[in-house]
């Protein structure tokens, strides 16, 4: 089943990046957009790097919001998408193409970094690192792993069911995911924030 979803995501995000929006409105009910929102207010500062920003959503509502935010991503095909929307929206970008393990910017360069639905490299011990080098001291990584759908329809119940079986989700995952940042020298506190009859885990970690 990993190996699968492995190859799933991966052409999800890169030859079939133009389904991405249906498919993640389909799987979260049409919350997709607003789980990702609920990194926002756990945002430092003003300038913030997003990795992994896909269609480039997020980076829309910081900018809104005021912040100064750059854009990583490996996928070209989700560049472009981001690039669109940003255009659309009459808003100014900085998006780079790169990997999260090795970050093309240089050390304390950022108040925060953020990390909404993040693949596997969020897990990867050289994702941590290179984060830790390009935060100012003090600064926020805010991730937010998983989302719940509340609810006892049958697409409530099915998006549930569609998340536990990719991997997203399951017992005692903040447990493990403050573990693993305290390994790495952050200080990590998880929130479990009520959305529109869902439930979304914000993990909002500091440098040390």
């Amino acid at each position: 089943m990993r190996k699968f979803m492995r190859f799933f995501f991966h052409h999800f995000y890169h030859a079939l990046a133009w389904t991405y929006d249906f498919v993640a409105a389909v799987v979260s009910i049409g919350r997709w957009k607003n789980w990702g929102r609920a990194a926002l207010p756990h945002l430092r500062g003003k300038r913030v790097l997003e990795i992994g920003f896909g269609p480039g959503h997020l980076l829309v509502e910081m900018n809104k919001d005021g912040f100064e935010p750059v854009g990583l991503d490996e996928s070209q095909q989700m560049i472009r998408q981001a690039r669109r929307n940003l255009t659309l929206n009459r808003l100014p970008f900085a998006l780079y193409r790169g990997y999260a393990q090795f970050l093309p910017f240089a050390s304390n360069s950022f108040d925060s970094v953020v990390s909404t639905f993040p693949s596997e490299y969020i897990a990867d011990s050289r994702t941590l690192a290179e984060v830790q080098r390009v935060l100012k001291e003090g600064g926020r990584f805010v991730i937010v792993p998983v989302a719940w759908a509340g609810g006892t329809s049958l697409l409530e119940r099915g998006s549930r069911w569609l998340f536990r079986v990719t991997g997203q989700g399951g017992e005692g995952v903040e447990a493990r995911i403050t573990a693993f940042l305290a390994e790495h020298g952050f200080s990590a506190v998880c929130l479990e924030v009520e959305i529109r009859h869902s439930t979304v885990l914000v993990v909002i970690a500091e440098k040390k």
